[in-house]
């Protein structure tokens, strides 16, 4: 079974072109990149802080991230990065459904994001109280819910999964008998669906980034580049997710990229992936899969609108102003952190690597 939401739903929890705002990248001249990040290693000193950075960020903030002691991954990975490292203060540069994690995970750290109004797509497509709504009236079903989702939206959930353990996740709860409800990206969900043959109800989101990706373009392209090898995030659409030769989550991609014998890839994800791609394998070719072909419209040009306000002077602001504060009451905590850890305790189980599984 593979059933979505109604029409209306459907509707209602993707976005539109209007809702997404427009991609803004910060230009920096040599100069002020420098000030900018000697400033940055002084005040993350000072207040005894750590960066965390995405994959989809800036070339110049997972530079720093790494430059400083700090950290550069998918959001649960940061998260848990957090857990280890000694700082009291976790500035997460990414989405702010990343810092809410953060926090979930280190409730006596004090968290800050470059920007608050640095959303996801995903989380804004998934209302808690509909959410909440939608679940009970399908009380059967065993919640699952991707790490793209606010921390309201975890509480109501039985399990949190990644991108890179979904499937082993999925697996074992078909084999147990469950019935499971997925949020919120269908496109994942899906693919979960036909790789398992699971019963999955799926909500009806998408990330605007990796459902711009056409097939035709895509096509065209490999006939282009006969010797590319397609890699794919699994919240692309069916129709690209089918040309790839590889599908999974941001670091397995970036592991692709290292390991495959082929000196030339094709990316469907965003390329805010291509600086640690880069670093991995130098010597090789990554080609950006264009959100280009029939029926395409380019909302996110394969960069993230919200990862791009992410950025040197918004760090470099968070940190002389100190706002721009995580916080998750502590009650609601106490219950998004339950699908979390179930996660953990099933990885641990099995032996499985969830570090640098994404999400985004």
């Amino acid at each position: 079974m593979n059933a979505l939401t109604d029409a209306g739903a459907a509707r209602r929890h993707r976005l539109t072109p209007e809702q997404v705002p427009d991609i803004v990248t910060e230009q920096l001249d040599a100069d002020e990149k420098a000030a900018l990040t000697a400033r940055i290693r002084e005040l993350l000193k000072a207040q005894n802080a750590t960066l965390v950075a995405h994959y989809y960020t800036s070339p110049e903030l997972q530079e720093v991230a790494d430059a400083t002691g700090g950290y550069v991954s998918d959001s649960l990975d940061m998260a848990r990065f957090g857990t280890e490292c000694s700082a009291s203060t976790l500035i997460v540069a990414g989405v702010r459904f990343m810092g809410e994690t953060a926090k979930i995970l280190n409730p006596e750290k004090r968290v800050l994001m470059p920007d608050l109004g640095a959303e996801c797509s995903l989380d804004l497509g998934c209302p808690p109280d509909e959410f909440a709504a939608f679940c009970d009236q399908h009380p059967d079903r065993e919640v699952v819910v991707y790490a793209n989702t606010s921390a309201a939206v975890k509480a109501r959930a039985d399990w949190m999964a990644t991108s890179g353990i979904a499937l082993d996740l999925v697996k074992h709860l078909h084999a147990e008998g469950k019935k499971i409800l997925w949020a919120p990206d269908r496109h994942l969900g899906a693919w979960v669906q036909r790789e398992t043959g699971a019963d999955i109800l799926l909500w009806d989101g998408s990330c605007v980034v990796h459902e711009a990706f056409k097939a035709d373009g895509i096509a065209r392209l490999k006939a282009e580049h006969p010797d590319a090898l397609v890699l794919v995030h699994p919240e692309s659409p069916a129709e690209v997710v089918a040309l790839a030769d590889f599908v999974g989550s941001t670091t397995g991609i970036i592991k692709a990229a290292r390991e495959l014998p082929a000196q030339k890839f094709i990316v469907a994800t965003d390329n805010g992936i291509f600086h640690k791609m880069r670093e991995a394998a130098p010597e090789k070719t990554f080609i950006e899969a264009p959100t280009g072909g029939k029926g395409a419209t380019c909302v996110s040009c394969a960069h993230c609108p919200w990862m791009a306000m992410n950025g040197l002077r918004s760090l470099v602001g968070v940190l002389e102003r100190g706002d721009n504060e995580i916080f998750v009451d502590p009650a609601l905590r106490e219950r998004a952190v339950q699908p979390i850890q179930r996660l953990l305790d099933f990885a641990r189980s099995r032996r499985t690597v969830v570090l640098g599984n994404n999400d985004a």
